[in-house]
């Protein structure tokens, strides 16, 4: 039996994270912990990192397609904070981000990791984004760089 697996350290990795500005409260968490993981235990250097800076979550699938056709990248993050309103747009824009980033990163071989927050309200927005149930943003990171090294090492 053959065991395909992978670690986290990924030293030459170049990663985009792309963040938007709307939520930016909550969302600069999610990007801390990311940047963090990335560094820590990644052991990605901040030159192989770039941070694209978007109005908000509905532009993330554009520009992760643009990034993903560049091939500068081995791998996305994509952050964000979508909290429900009292209107069916959240609905609409949770599913839609979701399912064109999957096309995306399918269509091109290239890992883009969630760490895109769809809560009911702040509070669980927050907690999510480090203050009581984790950080969305660092468990992204740790997705991006195992994905990479799993895809790196079927595909050698």
């Amino acid at each position: 039996m053959k065991i395909i697996q992978s670690d986290i350290i990924s030293k030459d990795a170049k990663i985009a994270i792309i963040v938007p500005r709307f939520n930016n409260f909550i969302n600069i968490n999610l990007l801390n912990g990311a940047i963090d993981i990335l560094n820590r235990m990644g052991q990605v250097k901040n030159e192989n990192i770039t941070i694209i800076k978007i109005p908000g979550s509905y532009e993330i699938p554009i520009i992760a397609n643009i990034l993903t056709h560049k091939c500068k990248y081995h791998g996305i993050i994509a952050l964000g904070t979508i909290i429900k309103g009292e209107t069916i747009h959240f609905h609409t824009l949770s599913s839609d981000i979701t399912t064109k980033i999957s096309n995306i990163s399918i269509k091109t071989n290239i890992p883009i990791a969630l760490g895109i927050l769809m809560t009911e309200n702040i509070e669980q927005a927050i907690h999510r984004s480090g203050a009581k149930l984790g950080n969305k943003g660092s468990e992204a990171a740790l997705t991006i760089l195992e994905m990479i090294n799993v895809i790196k090492n079927i595909t050698k």
